[in-house]
């Protein structure tokens, strides 16, 4: 399973982390830095605070197996 994690700093310094799963791929950097920029001027993320700013973005792969155990 793949998730597009919109990494962004506030102006406290905290980093607040939006993950979006199974996102398109491959992904647009130009397209995601245009969302950031759209979710930072629409200010719908109150705990971003007022001067908060993309700080990066990734796509975190994780690949999970199941282990059997006896009851």
């Amino acid at each position: 399973m793949q998730t597009l994690e919109l990494i962004f700093s506030k102006e406290d310094g905290k980093t607040v982390v939006f993950s979006l799963d199974n996102p398109v791929t491959p992904v647009n950097e130009q397209t995601i830095s245009q969302v950031m920029d759209t979710i930072l001027a629409s200010s719908i993320f109150l705990s971003l605070g007022e001067n908060a700013q993309k700080k990066g973005a990734r796509l975190v792969e994780k690949t999970v197996t199941e282990v059997n155990i006896a009851p």
